[in-house]
């Protein structure tokens, strides 16, 4: 089976808290704070497996978490950093996250390998909040959250060529023919339901990879039949050979496939009704008379498009419109994909507090206030005028001046709440 999209949820390992110590030496009766660091949380990336073909592996795991860093000990021992998580991805993949849309990486070189969620920042130790004032600090900080989010893997296949056309016009014969792929071939619609690849070389060294696209039909864009699925497919090949049934054994007429097909991919991407194309009217064994083909080609290369007549069943003409694809291939560049820039996530800044006022209870929300408060004691004083320190640093208390607050009025942090006085 072909998995050629995969929708999972990751997250780095958090990072480890820091510990509260104090030196208990027998001859140092009033040993200071000795608690280290915690560890970084565990990083994880995508990396380019050249190997994998499918996203199959990601039907069965939906979820993938790094490690967490470890938490700090007592005479200054800083935890052990987590390791990170690479998860394998195939060549061709594009990964977006699923909340935004946005691309956060395309995998397309041997071994590339990117960040999709960073680590949680390490917990300080008490040792850290030890100044002249407070020799004795029974507070540490806890490790910052690794970040977390859903993403989608879109697979698109690396070909430099696409077959396209309608259904059933010989494209998997014309695979099968010149390269060595063994796809499934029968007088029917959607034999192929899925993308087939092959190599074709018949010029020495300069083979280049050919991809059966599935059949397109009328509405293809519009997710009608497999067109829309698999559309993506041809985005990155960069000439399309367009297979066309010139014999009308189906009762079609070639000139309206050929126009409709066209149509299709202008609807679904204006770059690639603007690709290169080489035109193969397959089925000439069945056609007795000429004709049709002559005025098709006159059609066509009016247009200025190369036409070739060409049997899939006897090989006429196959030879000599692959020798013009490998060709055309040398003067063409890779194609990129459609998004000019990838645009990193927009990460909301750990840093932001917001201030919201309900019945005059002023709540603040934000990721530090979260780590301030797991960082707290509030049963030890010290601990508690730290957590006013950083309150009124963080310039929090001149901003609910400016909202109106007054003394008495309730200040509300999570399940926390407190009376502000100036």
């Amino acid at each position: 089976m072909f998995i050629d999209q995969a929708k999972i949820s990751i997250k780095a390992g958090n990072g480890g808290n820091g510990a509260v110590s104090f030196r208990k030496e027998k001859y140092v009766p009033a040993g200071g704070p000795d608690g280290g660091d915690g560890g970084r949380g565990g990083h994880l990336y995508a990396q380019v497996d050249e190997g994998m073909r499918t996203l199959m592996d990601f039907r069965y795991k939906t979820r993938y978490a790094a490690q967490d860093g470890e938490n700090g000990s007592y005479r200054d021992r800083t935890g052990k950093d987590a390791e990170d998580l690479i998860i394998k991805v195939p060549p061709g993949t594009v990964i977006r996250d699923a909340a935004t849309g946005k691309v956060l990486a395309d995998m397309t070189e041997k071994d590339q390998k990117a960040m999709l969620a960073k680590g949680g920042r390490r917990g300080k130790g008490n040792t850290w909040f030890k100044n002249s004032v407070r020799q004795a600090p029974t507070f540490a900080e806890q490790g910052v959250k690794g970040e977390e989010r859903t993403i989608i893997l879109e697979l698109k296949l690396i070909a430099d060529v696409g077959l396209v056309g309608y259904p059933n016009g010989g494209k998997s014969t014309i695979l099968s023919v010149v390269t060595k792929a063994k796809p499934k071939i029968a007088n029917y619609h959607f034999t192929t339901l899925t993308p087939n690849l092959g190599v074709c070389e018949v010029v020495r060294g300069k083979g280049f990879v050919l991809a059966d696209i599935p059949g397109l039909i009328e509405g293809a864009a519009d997710g009608v039949g497999l067109g829309h699925d698999f559309l993506r497919h041809v985005e990155r090949t960069r000439l399309l050979i367009h297979v066309v049934d010139i014999s009308g054994s189906e009762g079609r007429d070639p000139l309206e496939d050929f126009d409709q097909i066209n149509k299709e991919l202008d609807q679904y991407s204006g770059k690639l009704s603007n690709r290169e194309q080489i035109v193969i009217a397959n089925k000439m064994d069945l056609l007795y008379d000429q004709a049709p083909f002559e005025e098709f080609k006159a059609e066509l290369e009016g247009r200025g498009y190369k036409v070739f007549p060409v049997s899939a069943a006897t090989l006429q003409g196959l030879d000599e419109a692959m020798r013009l694809v490998t060709e055309r291939l040398d003067a063409i560049e890779p194609v990129q994909l459609d998004e000019p820039e990838y645009e990193e996530v927009e990460v909301v800044d750990p840093k932001a507090i917001t201030i919201d006022v309900v019945d005059k209870v002023y709540i603040l929300k934000g990721a530090i206030l979260e780590r301030l408060m797991f960082a707290t004691d509030f049963e030890d004083m010290d601990s508690l005028r730290h957590f006013e320190n950083q309150l009124r640093k963080r310039g929090i208390f001149q901003r609910l001046k400016e909202m109106g607050i007054d003394d008495g009025d309730t200040v509300r942090i999570n399940n926390f709440e407190f009376e502000f006085y100036d």
